[in-house]
């Protein structure tokens, strides 16, 4: 069983950055990925990794503000996320180990998430 624990969420004012990160306990196959859920509504795809840092995905609500890396060691991910906007409030969730797409929720492993609050 692979344990991730997430860190770096917050509170920040729009226009603002954060940066998660989300640490394994071991190695994970294939990609991680960070989804978010907002209060009310489901679960969603924010960006994901492949094991090699060669396929990187975003939702487009994200593109061009969010940058998703991970470490030469595939334990570890983070989320740069940069002019943020209201609307990005959510718990955040790290994932790891895909069984479909890597913008498909389902994931092996999952964090316990981390709040991010940005204020408008």
């Amino acid at each position: 069983q692979v344990q991730l624990v997430e860190s770096g969420g917050g509170l920040v004012q729009a226009g603002g950055s954060l940066r998660l990160s989300c640490t394994a306990s071991a190695r994970t196959g294939r990609a991680m990925a960070w989804f978010r859920q907002a209060p009310g509504k489901e679960r969603e795809f924010v960006a994901a990794i492949s094991w090699s840092g060669a396929n990187i995905l975003y939702a487009d609500s994200v593109k061009g503000r969010f940058t998703i890396s991970n470490d030469n060691a595939k334990t570890s991910v983070s989320l740069q996320m940069n002019s943020l906007k209201f609307e990005d409030t959510a718990v955040y969730f790290c994932a790891a180990y895909p069984r479909n797409n890597f913008d498909d929720i389902n994931y092996l492993y999952w964090g316990q998430g981390t709040q991010v609050t940005v204020s408008s």
